[in-house]
Order: C-alpha cells, then structure tokens, then sequence
C-alpha cells in the first residue's frame, strides 16, 4: 500500500520560514518523481515544485523559484518543502504527489497523493 502522509504546516508571518514534509512508503522511490502542489478552495491544484528522486533533478513554478526548496532524505524515505519568503498569496494546502521517473506540472500526471497539510501566511 501506497503512503504519503505530509506534517509540518502551520501558521507564519509574511516574509518567515517554514519547512513542510512528506513521508513516503509503498513506493520505490528510485523509480519515481515526487512533486508538491498546492490548493485553495475554489481553485485547480497548482503545482509547486518536483524532484526526480534517482538524480535529485529539480524543477520550480516561476512563482515560488528562488524562495522555494525541495530536497529529499534516501534514509527517511521523505520529501522536503522549504519555502523562504512567504506570502500571504502562498497560503493553501500543500499536497506531495508521486509518479513514475518524471516531474510533471499536471495534477492529472501522478499517480499518488497525500492529505495534504495546511500553510497559512498572515499580513
């Protein structure tokens, strides 16, 4: 069975800090691409940032480069958000999603999600 179980969310002041995770089981994760995504409600998921895990490989959304960071942890089985900079336009869900080899921008592209976990930016 399949699991992508995120943590680390909360609630930060604009121009702070936070790191959310997503933890990973089920999964051969040399074989797959592992990609965050956000979502409000009312609006398509968007995507984040990916990471090809067999050559650590990373790909942004011109919104979030140079303030996002995604890295991944072979010993935890985990993916990594950081996210630098906030704004109050980043709050949303934050989803970790995985597909076979390649990072893709579209949702419909992968094959497993988490939960998600809440990130609230305030003024």
């Amino acid at each position: 069975q399949v699991l992508l179980v995120e943590s680390g969310g909360g609630l930060v002041q604009a121009g702070g800090s936070l790191r959310v995770s997503c933890a990973a089981s089920g999964l051969t994760l040399l074989n797959y691409a592992m990609a965050w995504f956000r979502q409000v409600p009312g609006k398509e998921r968007e995507f984040v940032g990916g990471i090809k895990w067999s050559s650590g490989r990373e790909a942004y959304a011109d919104g979030v480069k140079g303030r996002f960071t995604i890295s991944r942890d072979g010993a935890k089985n985990t993916v990594y958000l950081q996210m630098n900079s906030l704004k109050p336009e980043d709050t949303a869900v934050y989803r970790c999603a995985a597909r076979q080899f390649y990072i893709s921008s579209a949702a419909d592209a992968y094959d497993y999600w988490g939960q998600g976990t809440q990130v609230t930016v305030s003024s």
